[in-house]
């Protein structure tokens, strides 16, 4: 599991960019430890509800000729709330079936009825080895 430190800025509301990689057939899974630009930690245990959650979706690139929408979803889980921390997976039966080539995604983070793009960037599907299934 890789580990990311991303600083987000609520004033500015732009999300913080950070590429990957994912491996078909492997499982993919990416710990992200978000702080404000004070370096304190941007807590999931607060908030307008005080109940946070995540969403993040994997879709084909922007680029010419592509085709938009929401390829897979990331399963996100808040693994610290106090300490600003979330990890995306995906399990191998899903990046077995993603084609490779370049794709897009983006992680949302909302409590009642804020809603913060926190995190975005570029994802490079690398085919997987052959394997048994």
């Amino acid at each position: 599991m890789a580990n990311q430190n991303v600083t987000y800025d609520v004033a500015s509301g732009a999300p913080y960019a950070v590429n990957l990689n994912i491996y078909g057939g492997a499982t993919f899974s990416d710990k992200f430890t978000i702080t404000n630009p004070n370096g304190s930690a941007f807590r999931l245990d607060t908030g307008s509800s005080g109940n946070w959650t995540g969403s993040a979706a994997l879709s084909k690139s922007v680029a010419v000729g592509a085709t938009l929408g929401v390829t897979t979803a990331f399963t996100v889980g808040i693994t610290s709330a106090a300490g600003g921390v979330i990890t995306l997976s995906l399990n191998s039966a899903v990046t077995r079936n993603l084609k490779p080539g370049r794709y897009v995604y983006d992680v949302l983070v909302s409590s009642g009825s804020t809603t913060f793009n926190i995190i975005n960037g570029d994802v490079l599907v690398k085919a997987g080895i052959a394997t048994n299934p």
